[in-house]
């Protein structure tokens, strides 16, 4: 195949605040960082040519572990009506990005432009998208044929300032879906923003000093299995399917190649070193079942008990470790507890790590995700670090001490 002399751009949207952990993963794959642009929820990597874009498409669906999908831009053009929308959507060779028969699903946001009516640029997209299979096709007077069960191809569009991006959703179902957590756990804490705070934490650097991680309130089992996973450098995507496998334009091959370089940089992890434990025999089965599928039961050793209970002394007699990174995401007194139940548990958690009475003790780090206004108050101690950050919709800080 010749090569497309013309660059091409990957969007990859984060979680806000995980700006900085999915650019230090492109950084870590090898990308440069005049090719990498960072901006609120979204880091862009710019490539060459599309032949390297494509292989960029299916390596970044498998490695990355803190964005949240990986979308190919087909087009970027300025629309202030929907006559100019509709004219340079349709000039675009869309015959060569989708495929016939897929279900083609449009969907996308407005910012200050003057089209901001989001069911109104859907339409015409899709219609634009529409009218051009069906000149390609020579089919001008018929209908370009959906089936959802022969599969489905979502191009979004992003319109800020009166400029229009159009995508294709390489990645189908988000990367925070890992594939070895198909029970939702009632609360669970997103895996993508799992694998954020074990980075903000330095969890790889201090554990090749010999630290463990403790996550007293592990729930489904979301941090220990994320550690597993970066331990053994095992690819998150390893487990599952993305949409562009299936999409001529992208090609399988890339995918099995890509499969196939990432199963060959598994390492072997040690073992020892990452416990979770919780109050819940659900969630505990839960967790245990979760890291079987994910293929580091191995690595991580669960056991049921309460969080107010534990002590340093008693985590370092559990984990035979004399270090630590005690990492937890407590109930936020929203779903599942109440605000009076979730403050109590900051406390407890503050006992435990000594902030609370004065005590602090050697060879413990500490990162809590929170939403609590009153937190810091709560634990007993202001942080060393604070980041703001979002699970979900909910607006949090990650409260970090490590001194």
């Amino acid at each position: 195949m010749s090569l497309n002399e013309q660059s091409a751009v990957i969007h990859l949207p984060v979680l806000f605040g995980l700006e900085a952990c999915t650019r230090d993963e492109l950084y870590a794959l090898g990308f440069e960082s005049g090719q990498v642009t960072v901006s609120d929820g979204l880091v862009m990597l710019r490539l060459a040519s599309e032949d390297l874009a494509k292989d960029a498409v299916a390596t970044l669906n498998f490695r990355l572990r803190t964005a949240e999908r990986v979308l190919y831009e087909v087009a970027s053009f300025d629309a202030t009506t929907f006559d100019d929308l509709f004219f340079q959507a349709e000039a675009l060779p869309w015959e060569r990005w989708l495929d016939f028969g897929y279900e083609i699903l449009v969907n996308g946001y407005s910012r200050q432009s003057a089209l901001f009516g989001v069911p109104s640029i859907q339409r015409t997209l899709k219609k634009a998208i529409v009218n051009r299979l069906l000149t390609a096709r020579g089919n001008k007077n018929g209908r370009v044929r959906e089936d959802r069960r022969t599969g489905q191809i979502e191009v979004r569009f992003a319109l800020v300032n009166n400029r229009a991006t159009l995508l294709l959703d390489t990645s189908g179902e988000g990367l925070h879906k890992r594939g070895y957590r198909p029970l939702r756990h009632e609360a669970p804490l997103r895996e993508t923003l799992a694998a954020a705070i074990l980075h903000y934490s330095f969890f790889l650097r201090n554990q090749a000093k010999g630290e463990g991680l403790f996550d007293p309130m592990c729930g489904s089992g979301t941090f220990p299995i994320e550690a597993a996973l970066m331990l053994k450098n095992e690819a998150p995507g390893l487990h599952r399917h993305f949409a562009a496998e299936r999409m001529q334009f992208f090609g399988v091959s890339r995918f099995d190649r890509a499969r196939e370089f990432a199963k060959s940089a598994i390492v072997e992890a040690p073992a020892g070193f990452l416990f979770g434990s919780d109050i819940s025999g659900d969630a505990i089965r839960q967790a245990k079942d979760n890291a079987k599928r994910a293929g580091v039961a191995d690595l991580i050793t669960f056991h049921r008990g309460d969080m107010t209970d534990l002590t340093v002394e008693r985590m370092k007699e559990i984990t035979g470790l004399s270090r630590l990174l005690l990492v937890a995401n407590p109930p936020y007194g929203e779903r599942l507890t109440t605000p009076e139940h979730a403050g109590r548990l900051v406390e407890a958690l503050g006992r435990l790590a000594g902030r609370r009475g004065g005590r602090e003790y050697d060879g413990l780090r500490v990162s809590v995700l929170s939403p609590h206004e009153r937190f810091e108050m709560l634990f007993g101690a202001k942080a060393d670090k604070r980041r703001k950050l979002y699970n979900g919709m909910i607006r949090c800080t990650l409260y970090h001490y490590f001194r």
